[in-house]
């Protein structure tokens, strides 16, 4: 993003200072060409369409369902209304949707990425050397997660806020690994980290109304 290009996007917008933050801090790290903060469950791809068509609640995005999620155009063939057949879980322990064989490729590489990107993180957030893991009395629910004493005070900085103030590589790569994957269900051969947030948007957009053109 060049500055013309900022200044012409802020200037004059009716935004308050609040509803507009998020927004105003995606762009001002294009300008400058800072690593942006991370929403640690989405790509990048929703997460820059949550970014813009998302509301605000106070000083934070709020992820309406009306206007980011129904309006999201999700790729061909793993749109919610293909993916509400039933799950399948594969060897690896990710769970993908009963999809058409064309698109289950695409399913799978999304669900392995995403699946291996969370152990990784999981691992970070609860060592299995710093935990103890408590069965519930009540079946079904999960287990608790104690720490062990030598490493309480340790545990409390592990945070998913620390860990994406300060990203590791791995968590970067495996993040990229996700986001291409996404991109490949779109059929983007060219997505990288240097694609801009404007591209991204100007795509969906695109696939967005000639989805509704088509009904």
């Amino acid at each position: 993003m060049t500055p013309e290009e900022f200044i012409a996007n802020w200037k004059g917008n009716r935004l308050n200072e609040r509803a507009g933050a998020q927004q105003n801090f995606s762009d001002l790290c294009e300008l400058l060409s800072v690593e942006k903060p991370r929403d640690p469950d989405n790509s990048r791809l929703h997460e820059r369409w949550a970014l813009q068509m998302g509301s605000s609640l106070e000083d934070r995005l709020r992820y309406t369902s009306s206007s980011t999620f129904r309006t999201f155009p999700f790729p061909e063939g793993l749109t919610p209304a293909n993916t509400n057949q039933g799950t399948e879980t594969l060897e690896s322990g990710a769970v993908i949707p009963t999809v058409d064989t064309e698109r289950r490729p695409h399913a799978q590489a999304i669900a392995e990425a995403a699946h291996r990107l969370n152990a990784l993180r999981e691992n970070w957030l609860n060592p299995p050397e710093w935990i103890e893991r408590i069965p519930e009395v009540v079946p079904g629910y999960p287990e608790r997660i104690v720490p062990k004493t030598e490493h309480a005070a340790e545990l409390k900085k592990r945070t998913l806020t620390n860990l994406y103030n300060t990203p590791p590589a791995w968590l970067v790569n495996h993040h990229q690994a996700l986001d291409t994957a996404v991109a490949n269900a779109y059929g983007w051969s060219d997505d990288t980290p240097a694609l801009s947030d404007a591209e991204i948007l100007r795509r969906l957009l695109a696939l967005n109304l000639a989805r509704i053109g088509s009904d």
